[in-house]
């Protein structure tokens, strides 16, 4: 991935010139691939994909204001291209409004400060003497770029949209269901399972109300707090069953059901709004589609187009082996050489690879029960440098500190409620609980920017008309011709081993990427 900024490969793109028309980007891009400095991804790119041009680069100014931002401990002040440009000159900063997503309950759309060409180049510049001036530049700089790629890829993903054979998603659900019912009426299988539930009650009972169920479990000389599944597990009473059912299934139909397809699936295409850096350890979200959260028995709806396939990839045991190449421990980044990571560490563990995978995950999570204090024990006598760089982040976080991912992502401030609490009774446990969030954080963050680095790497590498699909978290999905998928397997493996040399340079650590053809998403797991 290139991430010099250099003045002479840059072009602007403000509101006033617009670089003219899609045409004149086409040109440019054809004639210099040029990374394009713009306000924001997802106000800019949309526009010229409808108008069939991509892009190789660009420069989010947004997202790159954001994380500078956070670097300084300002994370939540307005981050949009225009913030920045009223801030650099003392003018009043206006509120952020970024995306369809954040202005669709209004009637009408506000009127929004809009940059030209050289509002942008003086915004960019800052930006750049900012980062210049950070502790370690070049890394900064590398997440900028990965981040700006990132935000192109989840434009496209938006705009080309994950193969939804709606066809077969009415199947699912009609094998689940029952048949479509009429709006405002249950699915005649979750009505059944309602119907259970007042019959073991002896009286109506709604099953989506809490206070009934409160109350009607109450009336049976029950006493619950919540309705919450794990809850009721420990209740003996013949309406538990049939509720938990019901909650399961009620669930399923509530967020993937006909009026969710009616939504967000058009033309066997699912296109969510992916959020890039959603989270604040970099991973992403989504607005509204729940791409993030497609139930298990959905993936039988994602089905390749006639004639293609699905390349589908995930990184194997990836956190423990960001921690283990950000650490440098030697034993650690042995074990993290070989294919499956626990079962190298377990000869450490008394030969029991899940010790080994609680001891890992005690320690990038703050884990203190059961086995978990004995066996992160043996992990600070034989691998030292990895426990304590995440006992580091951690006593950071107790104290109050900012924590920051390998290249650069700065974890949240603490807030006033926080240093209203730890100076109280429960101090310490609170000052443990941000110590949790802080020692998973370098941890997230930079696995988090390992994939972004693949995202990039590996969309520069797909063969046309190949596209990213899907991504979460450490797993991609590409669509494609059959007759291109050992190529796409390929690119996939390449773009791992690239994106470890960009973060982690000469590193023993593997960071396998297992990557299977499938026609349907369901069989890839």
């Amino acid at each position: 991935m290139h991430v010099a900024l250099t003045t002479s490969e840059l072009r602007p793109f403000g509101d006033a010139a617009a670089v003219s028309s899609a045409a004149t980007v086409r040109q440019v891009e054809g004639d210099s691939r040029p990374r394009w400095v713009w306000a924001d991804t997802r106000e800019v790119y949309p526009d010229l994909l409808r108008a069939e041009v991509r892009v190789a680069r660009c420069h989010d100014l947004a997202l790159t204001e954001r994380m500078l931002l956070a670097y300084d401990g300002r994370m939540g002040e307005p981050y949009s291209a225009a913030a920045a440009y009223a801030r650099l000159h003392g003018l009043p900063v206006p509120d952020d409004d970024h995306g369809p997503a954040a202005r669709q309950d209004t009637l009408f759309e506000p009127e929004r400060p809009a940059l030209g060409s050289a509002e942008v180049v003086e915004v960019f510049e800052d930006q750049a003497r900012r980062i210049a001036a950070l502790p370690d530049p070049a890394r900064f700089r590398l997440l900028v770029a990965a981040e700006s790629a990132g935000a192109l890829v989840a434009a496209e993903m938006s705009f080309y949209g994950m193969p939804w054979r709606r066809s077969a998603h009415d199947a699912l659900l009609t094998e689940m269901l029952g048949p479509r019912p009429v709006h405002g009426m249950r699915p005649v299988k979750l009505q059944a399972l309602a119907d259970e539930v007042t019959t073991a009650f002896g009286h109506q009972v709604n099953p989506d109300s809490v206070q009934q169920l409160v109350k009607a479990f109450k009336a049976a000389g029950v006493t619950i707090k919540t309705t919450r599944s794990r809850e009721l597990k420990e209740i003996d009473h013949p309406a538990v069953a049939p509720l938990l059912a019901y909650k399961e299934l009620s669930r399923f139909y509530t967020f993937h059901g006909w009026a969710w397809a009616d939504q967000w699936v058009r033309d066997d295409r699912f296109r969510d709004e992916w959020v890039v850096g959603g989270v604040v350890t970099g991973r992403w979200a989504t607005n509204g589609g729940g791409a993030l959260q497609i139930h298990k028995a959905m993936r039988r709806a994602v089905v390749a187009d006639d004639g293609w396939a699905l390349i589908v990839a995930d990184a194997a045991q990836l956190e423990p082996r960001v921690l283990a190449a950000m650490a440098g421990d030697r034993g650690l980044a042995a074990a993290a050489g070989e294919i499956d990571l626990y079962s190298a560490l377990a000869k450490a563990f008394g030969g029991e690879r899940d010790n080994a995978k609680i001891a890992m995950l005690s320690a990038m999570y703050g884990g203190s029960s059961g086995d978990a204090p004995k066996l992160l024990a043996i992990m600070r006598q034989r691998f030292p440098l990895a426990y304590q760089f995440v006992e580091d982040a951690a006593k950071a976080g107790e104290d109050g500190k900012l924590v920051r991912s390998w290249l650069g992502r700065t974890s949240p401030p603490p807030s006033a409620r926080f240093r209203e609490l730890v100076t109280g009774p429960d101090g310490g446990k609170v000052a443990r609980d941000r110590g949790r969030f802080t020692r998973n954080f370098v941890v997230q963050g930079t696995a988090a920017e390992w994939a972004l680095a693949l995202l990039a790497v590996l969309r520069g590498l797909l063969p046309d008309p190949a596209r990213l699909v899907f991504f979460q978290h450490d797993e991609v999905m590409v669509h494609c011709p059959l007759d291109q998928a050992e190529e796409v397997i390929g690119a996939v493996t390449a773009a791992a081993a690239e994106a470890t040399r960009l973060l982690f340079g000469e590193t023993p650590v593997r960071f396998p990427m297992e990557a299977v053809a499938v026609s349907c998403y369901a069989d890839a797991k």
